[in-house]
């Protein structure tokens, strides 16, 4: 599974770095930053990657399967 980010949308709520915080967080400009940008999300978070994109309230998130 790999995610993105579609910074255009992204607001910053942070809702995704609490759901998943291997994955998600803020750089030091308070740009959403993916820890995995160039790879594959791990199998085991896999999960938390799912639960980030669906409480993201502007759909700023993308799972590809």
């Amino acid at each position: 599974m790999r995610v993105t980010i579609d910074h255009d949308r992204c607001e910053g709520h942070g809702l995704c770095t609490q759901a998943a915080p291997a994955i998600f967080s803020f750089d030091d400009d308070g740009e959403l930053a993916n820890a995995f940008a160039d790879a594959d999300v791990p199998d085991d978070l896999a999960p938390a990657a799912r639960e980030a994109a669906d409480v993201c309230p502007v759909a700023a998130l993308l799972n590809e399967e």
